[in-house]
């Protein structure tokens, strides 16, 4: 039957002074329930959902769930013993007299709608239009939009203008794999899609923007994981004659801001607590540390330098104290050892400290008196602490494995505040770090960022003493911003890359844009770029970007609603110039 045409409303609208009054609504079948002769359908929209009333079992025949549908009717008074409080709309109900189909749903749904979060996320993405009508998605969608609302505002109030940057542009060296796009005028010849707009902002400073931004899409050919994928989205942002204090300044207030908005959660304050990387890695064995948990990994090399036993010799030996466990059963003991094996390490060795201050654990024979008595000076260990020990011929290694068990004793202790936000910044990363397997000098952060002392600095003997103007937003354990001052020298930019192996013709020819716009005057600028995934991650406890992005691609990449990656037809590849 076609419904008489009345104002449509939307759920939201409806409540209890609307008693009496002719109305209709649109949306989708949410539910459908026969209490013996008396038929429901919860109607919802974007806004609500309403519950629907029909005494004409005929009316509702056929219908499937999801379907979408127009409804007629008077809104009556619900009895008070049905009254639904979850429901803004719960006083009510509209008793229909007129119902149109106005498209069907297919009766057998991959999934349950308002369950589809526990539902294979395969499954969920491929039908994501579906997924999206769950609450929870659609939030997220809809908190992302005001998020990016009101970070533009924000932007525009300090003065920044917002430039959109290309999205075809050029391969570079430096970083992740590109995604490359054939160009048809030119057989052989490719684009690629931005890893990030890092060489148009510095042009933007040329130019005399001095103060951009940008919400930017950015591709990168990686393997997913939790916290990223293929295409994402930041808040770029560059400036002018700015000092790296000043841009930390914006920073901070842009995430004490933005947090302050949209969570409920308490937040460090500011001015965020500021940590150079080497601190970082030998405090915590990460650059992205999480600071709601309260342990803290410690150096116990110099202590051990004699030891006799076999697994520390020649080792950097890392240790965290963890107090008051020492009475926790074997097993749980031995949760940790089964961890630290699974994450690569050979085992873990621990001892407890007893009441009459002797240690209790299979490491205690081979150590001296004096050992003994350094380590409980040193780490100020108290009766039934407990003293674990991490230990590898690479520091890095060590430093890594000890971030991990540090992580992992946090959260089989309860240590970590869930209801914290707790912000840090990392600075003082090293402009370069030697590659193992390459044997050979790498870029640890931003190739672009300024060293400290300028081109001299190049001339230190040691490339692990170069420190650069490049600094990381850190909140609960997860990377929310990288940044920097830029180097706009054009011979130390050329130097730095000349320590990775590139000749300066080679860096000129590859940054050719770059290199010839400084040439005619560049200011001195710096800028960094928050991730809007990663913002949105956290305000709403999801496990990963994809939860927070309206069409992501699977796990693995693929987009299995379109289709994609999919294969070109011969006359696609043949105007393309390629054979496969």
């Amino acid at each position: 039957m076609r419904a008489n045409i009345y104002r449509t409303h939307q759920c939201i609208e409806i409540d209890i002074s609307m008693l009496g009054q002719q109305i209709t609504v649109c949306g989708w079948v949410q539910n459908i329930r026969d209490h013996g002769g008396v038929l429901f359908v919860d109607l919802r929209d974007s806004t609500d959902v309403l519950q629907v009333v029909s005494n004409d079992d005929s009316l509702f025949a056929g219908l499937a769930k999801e379907s979408v549908v127009r409804f007629s009717g008077i809104i009556r008074e619900r009895s008070e013993d049905t009254i639904n409080n979850n429901l803004r709309t719960g006083e009510v109900e509209l008793l229909v007299s007129e119902m149109e189909v106005i498209n069907p749903s297919l009766h057998e749904l991959p999934f349950v709608i308002q369950s589809s979060k526990q539902s294979n996320e395969d499954v969920r993405l491929k039908y994501r239009y579906l997924d999206m009508r769950n609450d929870r998605v659609k939030e997220n969608i809809k908190l992302r939009s005001d998020v990016l609302h009101y970070l533009r505002n924000k932007m525009y109030d300090m003065g920044f203008m917002e430039v959109q940057t290309p999205i075809l542009t050029a391969s570079s060296p430096e970083g992740a794999r590109d995604f490359v796009v054939p160009s048809r005028n030119f057989k052989g010849m490719f684009y690629a899609l931005p890893q990030a707009p890092q060489i148009y902002k510095e042009l933007l400073m040329v130019g005399g923007i001095d103060k951009y931004f940008q919400i930017a899409p950015c591709f990168r050919d990686e393997d997913g994981r939790a916290d990223r994928t293929l295409e994402f989205y930041q808040l770029d942002l560059e400036m002018s004659f700015v000092t790296e204090d000043e841009v930390l300044e914006i920073g901070e207030d842009i995430f004490y801001d933005t947090f302050s908005n949209f969570s409920k959660k308490e937040i460090s304050s500011k001015p965020f607590r500021r940590i150079s990387y080497r601190e970082s890695m030998n405090m915590f064995g990460t650059d992205k540390p999480d600071l709601r948990n309260p342990l803290v990994i410690e150096d116990a090399t110099e202590i051990l330098k004699e030891t006799t036993f076999g697994p520390f010799k020649k080792s950097f030996i890392k240790v965290i104290v963890v107090d008051d466990i020492g009475d926790k059963p074997n097993s749980w003991f031995n949760e940790i050892v089964d961890y630290a094996t699974s994450i690569g390490m050979p085992g873990i060795g621990y001892l407890t400290l007893l009441q009459d201050g002797t240690f209790k654990g299979p490491i205690d024979k081979f150590l001296s008196d004096e050992e003994r008595d350094s380590l409980i000076k040193e780490f100020k260990m108290k009766e039934n602490s407990v003293l674990f020990f991490i230990a590898n011929r690479s520091l890095k290694q060590a430093q890594y494995y000890a971030g991990l068990i540090r992580t992992e004793l946090g959260s089989k202790l309860d240590l970590i505040d869930k209801n914290r936000l707790e912000f840090c910044i990392i600075n003082d990363f090293p402009m370069f770090e030697w590659d193992v397997e390459k044997r050979k000098w790498e870029f640890c952060h931003n190739p672009f960022s300024l060293p400290k002392d300028g081109i001299k600095a190049f001339n230190k003997e040691d490339k692990n003493d170069i420190i650069a103007y490049q600094f990381d937003f850190v909140c609960n354990g997860c990377e929310m911003a990288s940044g920097a001052i830029r180097n706009h020298d054009l011979d130390s930019l050329a130097k730095g890359f000349e320590i990775v192996g590139y000749t300066r013709d080679e860096v000129e020819e590859r940054f050719k844009s770059i290199f010839t716009a400084f040439k005619y005057g560049c200011p001195p600028h710096g800028g960094m770029a928050p991730g809007i995934d990663r913002i949105l991650m956290l305000l709403q406890d999801e496990p990963n970007l994809r939860e927070v992005q309206a069409f992501p691609p699977s796990a693995s990449g693929a987009d299995y609603m379109m289709g994609s990656p999919s294969v070109l037809t011969p006359k696609q590849l043949k105007e393309l110039g390629i054979k496969i």
